[in-house]
C-alpha cells in the first residue's frame, strides 16, 4: 500500500504537468489507453484470462461506475487546484472505505473507530472550509473524486475471486477511458498534439499509474480493508513533498491543521484494527 500510495502521488504530478498543455479528457483517453494496454500485456505474459463472465457482474459494473466518478474529478481536482490541497483531501477515502466495510461487509467497527473516522472528516471540512470566503467550488471536486475512489475500493474488495489484479487493472482503465470520452464530448475542446515533454509526462504517468494500481488492488484484496486502508495516509505526505518542491505551493495552516486531524485519525484506525472493536 505504501509503495502504491508513493507510484501515485508520482502519476499525479506527471498528470498536472501534462495538463498545463493537454486537455484533461485527452489526458484521461491516453491515460487509460496506455494503462489498459499495459494490464493486458501483464495478463498475456501470465496467461491470466481477461475476458470471463465475471467481468460484468453487477459488481464490476458499480466498480465501474465509481472508477469513473474517482478518475474524472480527482484528475480535474489535481489540474485545477494545487496539488498538495488534492492530496490530502484524498486522504479522506480510508475514513469512508473503513465505514463502507462496516456497513458493506460487517466488519467491526467499534465506537471508538467511528469517532476517529467523525474526526477525520472533520479534517476535511477544516481543509474545504465551506461556508466562509475560503472556500472553492474547485476543492469540491477533489472530495468528489475520493468518494469515487472509496467506492472503488470496496467494489474492488466484492469483486469475483476469478478476476485476477491484471483483469481488474485492465477494466479500471478502460473506465478511465469512457471518463475521458465523456468529459471531452461534454467539454467540447478540440484535441492537440502533446509535445515531447507533454508526452514524457503522460507516457511516466501511465507507468507509474500501472505500479500503483497494481500495488493498490493487491493491497485490498489480501488483507483486511479495515487495517490495510490506513497506510494510504503516506500518500499525503508523497503529494505535499511533490507540490512544495516541484510545483511551488504554499502550505496554509487550515490545511496542516485538517491534515493532523485526518493522519490521527488514521493512526487510531490502524491501531484499534489491532485490538478488539
Amino acid at each position: 500500500m505504501v509503495a502504491a500510495m508513493a507510484a501515485f502521488a508520482v502519476e499525479d504530478a506527471f498528470i498536472k504537468a501534462a495538463s498545463v498543455t493537454v486537455p484533461v479528457g485527452q489526458i484521461l483517453i491516453i491515460f487509460g489507453l496506455g494503462g489498459a494496454c499495459l494490464f493486458a500485456c501483464l495478463a498475456r505474459i501470465r496467461n491470466d484470462p481477461l475476458f470471463v463472465a465475471e467481468a460484468v457482474s453487477g459488481t464490476m459494473r458499480v466498480r465501474a461506475v465509481f472508477e469513473v466518478i474517482g478518475r474524472l474529478f480527482y484528475v480535474l481536482a489535481i489540474s485545477l487546484t494545487p496539488l498538495s490541497a488534492a492530496t490530502v483531501i484524498l486522504q479522506a477515502t480510508p475514513l469512508v472505505v473503513v465505514a463502507g466495510a462496516a456497513v458493506v461487509f460487517g466488519e467491526k467497527v467499534g465506537w471508538r473507530r467511528w469517532m476517529a473516522v467523525v474526526v477525520g472528516l472533520t479534517g476535511v471540512m477544516v481543509i474545504v472550509q465551506p461556508g466562509t470566503d475560503s472556500f472553492s467550488l474547485l476543492s469540491v471536486l477533489a472530495v468528489i473524486g475520493m468518494i469515487g475512489f472509496a467506492g472503488r475500493d470496496l467494489a474492488s474488495r466484492a469483486a469475483p475471486a476469478s478476476l485476477n489484479t491484471a483483469a481488474l487493472g485492465f477494466y479500471g482503465f478502460l473506465s478511465v477511458v469512457v471518463a475521458g470520452v465523456l468529459f471531452s464530448a461534454w467539454q467540447a475542446v478540440p484535441f492537440v498534439t502533446p509535445g515531447r515533454m507533454a508526452s514524457l509526462f503522460l507516457v511516466a504517468s501511465v507507468v507509474s499509474g500501472v505500479a500503483a494500481y497494481a500495488c493498490l488492488m493487491r493491497a485490498m484484496r489480501t488483507g483486511e480493508v479495515s487495517s490495510v486502508t490506513p497506510f494510504r495516509y503516506t500518500r499525503l505526505l508523497f503529494g505535499i513533498a511533490i507540490g512544495v518542491a516541484v510545483f511551488g505551493e504554499r502550505l496554509e495552516f487550515s490545511m496542516l491543521l485538517g491534515s493532523g486531524l485526518i493522519v490521527l485519525s488514521g493512526l487510531f484506525i490502524l491501531w484499534r484494527g489491532r485490538q478488539v472493536p
